[in-house]
């Protein structure tokens, strides 16, 4: 039965936290499977807000670790999500 971790990582304070939001995500770069960024964008205009969605392996421990270490950033929430088809 297939067991999927999904962080959703929401901050709005983008711009600001870039280096240390990419630097808490390469520490744990060997548990993200999957990882796609989403915020605003135009010719004129580039939103501080955004919005990661990772796909996550890896130890519980190492899960939390990661939305332990999100959280510490100022401005970012990050929320784990365990989906398995035993919801279902």
């Amino acid at each position: 039965m297939a067991k999927y971790n999904v962080m959703s990582v929401l901050t709005n304070k983008r711009v600001q936290n870039v280096n240390l939001m990419q630097n808490v995500l390469t520490e744990s770069g060997c548990i993200i499977k999957t990882r796609l960024g989403i915020h605003d964008a135009s010719e004129d205009n580039c939103s501080n807000e955004g919005l990661i969605i990772l796909h996550l392996t890896g130890s519980d421990d190492e899960i939390e670790r990661l939305e332990s270490k999100l959280n510490e950033i100022p401005g970012v929430k990050a929320k784990n999500i365990l989906l398995s088809s035993e919801d279902a």
